[in-house]
């Protein structure tokens, strides 16, 4: 992106709160065409809500999300449905437990959205369907239905599902949580790959390695708000807020050994 260039979301202000817990309090983020976003943090923290509110399955409180060109959606104002339609239409969220369709096949799971959503003539929702599948290796499984696919086989359908809306940006959440150890590589994979296209995505993980390869920005939530951001390379190695050192004191101990924030050299 170039420096005169907006950045393809805006988000300032963001609250939202589930009767007396405050889940987002005031998160301000930016998006820019062809990057990639790594949210991470505990449990709670809000990183999910976030991706629900930008893909307008949650409606937050008060806050603004801005997309480039349009839809931009002032939350503290009257929200009507076409402005969560506009959000909608410009995104589109793979979660962690795949949530296809268990009475429609492998390709009619994903031209659904096409077909009903975008109004895309039958014949080419079937023809994007099936030039998707076959580059995350699932043509042969174009007539089988979700039960018969493995978990890392449901999740790469997932992906293909909101690839095949043609999204200005992908948001993943938690998208390995579900899958047994041995799986998870397959859909890491797919997602490099995304990256290495220059796809726009937001990725909710805690695998913190694949967040050094690809992210361009990591963001650390605790209690709803940003604790800390930056480039994975000083984040995950040089974190300068405590809260983030223990957070990663227990998630990077398996991949570097000693802890990288630890003063402790013996």
């Amino acid at each position: 992106m170039s420096p005169t260039e907006n950045p393809l979301l805006q988000v300032t202000g963001l609250e939202k709160s589930f009767g007396t817990n405050k889940v987002l309090a005031g998160v301000d983020l930016e998006v820019r065409r062809g990057d990639v976003l790594v949210l991470i943090g505990p449990s709670g923290s809000g990183k999910t809500t976030v991706l629900r509110c930008l893909n307008g399955l949650e409606t937050p409180d008060a806050g603004v999300v801005a997309f480039a060109g349009g839809p931009s959606v002032d939350f503290a104002a009257k929200v009507t449905k076409a402005d969560r339609t506009a959000l909608r239409d410009r995104s589109a969220m793979v979660f962690q437990h795949h949530n296809l369709f268990p009475h429609l096949t492998v390709i009619q799971n994903v031209m659904e959205g096409p077909v009903q959503a975008h109004r895309v003539p039958r014949a080419e929702a079937m023809e994007r369907a099936e030039r998707l599948l076959a580059r995350v290796g699932l043509s042969e499984k174009r007539d089988a239905y979700p039960s018969e696919l493995s978990g890392g086989q449901q999740q790469r359908v997932g992906i293909v599902r909101a690839l095949a809306l043609e999204p200005q940006l992908l948001l993943f959440d938690e998208p390995t949580s579900a899958l047994d150890p041995e799986l998870v590589g397959e859909v890491l994979t797919v997602l490099r790959e995304l990256a290495n296209e220059g796809w726009t995505m937001v990725i909710v993980t805690h695998e913190l390695g694949f967040a050094r390869e690809v992210a361009d920005e990591v963001l650390f939530f605790d209690e709803g708000v940003i604790v800390e951001r930056g480039a994975p390379s000083e984040l995950l190695r040089q974190p300068k807020k405590e809260r983030t050192r223990r957070f990663l004191n227990r998630l990077l101990r398996p991949l570097d050994g000693p802890d990288p924030a630890s003063d402790d050299t013996a």
